[in-house]
């Protein structure tokens, strides 16, 4: 099956059903905003100083040099009285512009006058234009505006924003709760079972890792059942088990057509499977189904078709039960600096980095089982099937750092 085709059939089946609640807003970075935010208030209020400096009437140094006199001091959080012709106003950054003042001069381009018994007076030294340095009221916010949009994931300048107009509490998704199982009894856990110790054909499980680190930045709540054994009944027990308090269960492992590949069967057992062959490399087996309401899919054991199947198709989907509204893959365009004479005849995704001359390097050994490809790389060339590429060419990239934020 086609990738995207995969992705359009999986994301049909994602329907929005996690429920929502209330956050702090200090606490909602990640999270997918569950209703707009519309302000109540204009940002900023007033017509304030962009700059340190002074308050003047333009027509009153329209020539360099000129000198006024300071007739008062407004810091931030004040209200000065209206500005007089032929007077400044020492005025701070964010403090309101005074009635009859229309443009700043930044510190830096006057020279102050002091006198005994005032404020002195200041030479203008370079002829300001009026409305300089002038933050106009409602540049960045107008009362009624809806500055973020439900569906919208999270930032810290959305943050920012949602406090600005007086939010300090903001309506997301509940995270989907998700239930992560491995399989494969020649699974063993880091500090379990030392190096040297480690028994022919054993190996670390490094999917759980990477896997739960990836759904905690999509703000999921983790259910971790460890690894099950190769056998057909204590896999139906562990779905059984991870269907009765979870939105989504993952599985790495266990999905091709070997006689010790359980998860097809347990599935079919207590629900419904789709078992697809995908046309991506890395990645090619990976199953979907649903027990009593709870959706599943299944990954593929090798890590690196683990890592891409989660970030291109289970990534997607858990961001759809969430009521995102951004959860396509973006590329960018950039330049290949490596060769790829032999293409595949599926979709590959190659690791890569940029470099400093602004092309893409490729990591020199694309197996599915060498994790170091995605650790060295930041991102992927998504490369049609069957396409060669020469250096010099325009491919797509898909940064990493875009599927792991």
């Amino acid at each position: 099956m086609p990738l995207d085709e995969a992705v359009a059939s999986l994301l049909a089946k994602a329907v929005p059903a996690v429920g929502t609640e209330s956050v702090l807003t200090f606490e909602a970075d990640g999270r997918v905003l569950a209703q707009d935010v519309v302000s109540a208030l204009t940002v900023p209020p007033r017509d304030n100083s962009a700059m340190d400096g002074y308050a003047v009437r333009a027509a009153d140094c329209a020539t360099a040099d000129s000198v006024l006199q300071v007739t008062q001091r407004i810091p931030a959080g004040t209200v000065g009285s209206a500005l007089a012709a032929g007077t400044a106003a020492r005025i701070f950054t964010g403090a309101q512009i005074p009635e009859g003042a229309d443009a700043i001069v930044m510190q830096e381009d006057t020279s102050t006058l002091p006198q005994e018994g005032g404020l002195g007076s200041v030479c203008i030294n370079v002829a300001p234009d009026a409305g300089q340095w002038i933050r106009r009221a409602g540049e960045d916010v107008a009362a009624g505006d809806v500055v973020l949009v439900r569906g919208e994931r999270l930032t810290p300048a959305a943050l920012g924003l949602a406090a600005s107009v007086g939010f300090d509490r903001l309506t997301v998704a509940k995270r989907p709760r998700v239930a992560l199982l491995s399989t494969g009894d020649e699974l063993v856990m880091p500090g379990d079972v030392s190096p040297e110790a480690m028994k022919p054909g054993s190996i670390y499980n490094s999917n759980r890792f990477f896997m739960r680190a990836l759904l905690h930045r999509l703000g999921c709540e983790v259910n971790d059942l460890g690894i099950v054994p190769d056998r057909r009944d204590a896999t139906i027990d562990a779905l059984r088990t991870a269907a009765a308090n979870n939105d989504l269960i993952i599985t790495t492992g266990g999905v091709s057509v070997g006689e010790e590949d359980h998860i097809k069967a347990a599935i079919q057992a207590l629900g419904e499977l789709q078992l697809w062959s995908l046309s991506m490399k890395p990645g090619k087996p990976f199953a979907y189904g649903n027990i009593n309401g709870t959706h599943i899919t299944g990954l593929p054991g090798n890590p690196v078709s683990s890592f891409m199947t989660f970030l291109l198709l289970v990534r997607p989907f858990i961001l759809t039960l969430q009521g995102a509204a951004r959860v396509a893959v973006e590329s960018v365009a950039m330049r290949s600096d490596f060769d790829w004479p032999r293409p595949d005849r599926r979709r590959e995704f190659l690791r890569a980095r940029r470099n400093a001359d602004g092309g893409l390097d490729l990591f020199a050994n694309q197996s599915s089982g060498v994790l170091t490809s995605a650790v060295w790389g930041d991102g992927v060339v998504d490369t049609p099937a069957g396409q060669p590429i020469k250096k010099g060419d325009t491919v797509q990239f898909i940064p990493f750092a875009s599927l792991i934020a």
